[in-house]
């Protein structure tokens, strides 16, 4: 099972004057963090794997430290990441219980355009299942 988690709310790129992999979380995305625990408490999940930017790892580590896992950091994850690439990496995990942390674009090459990723969902991907189910983190 997978968990593909689009990572927090994190206020405009257009307002953030640095390095847009550095742009934290602001107050709603870390609220979002927050709930993860709660939310994602009953899957059994037993690694971490997250995007390097500040945004991606700021909205797991709620959920590492809740579950005494580390946040393992993989550029297969990152935006713009390659598709052929995020299989491999998927394929790597295998039948695991995971929670991937990323972007909405890799997220849309995954689960198809047409579906909208919200920032804070969580997608509980099945191999039984042939259509990804959404969960939405403090939507409001």
């Amino acid at each position: 099972m997978i968990l593909l988690i689009r990572h927090g709310r994190a206020g405009k790129r257009s307002a953030w004057a640095g390095d847009d992999s550095l742009r934290p979380l602001d107050r709603k995305g870390r609220r979002q963090a927050a709930a993860l625990p709660a939310l994602l408490a009953g899957f059994g999940i037993d690694r971490i794997l997250s995007s390097p930017y500040r945004r991606c790892v700021e909205t797991v580590e709620p959920l590492a430290t809740d579950l005494h896992l580390d946040v393992e950091q993989r550029a297969e994850l990152a935006e713009g990441a390659d598709a052929v690439d995020v299989g491999r990496l998927l394929n790597e995990v295998g039948r695991t219980p995971v929670a991937l942390c990323t972007h909405g674009d890799v997220i849309a090459g995954l689960i198809g355009a047409e579906r909208k990723a919200e920032k804070g969902s969580v997608w509980v991907i099945e191999a039984a299942h042939r259509s990804p189910v959404q969960y939405l983190v403090d939507p409001s």
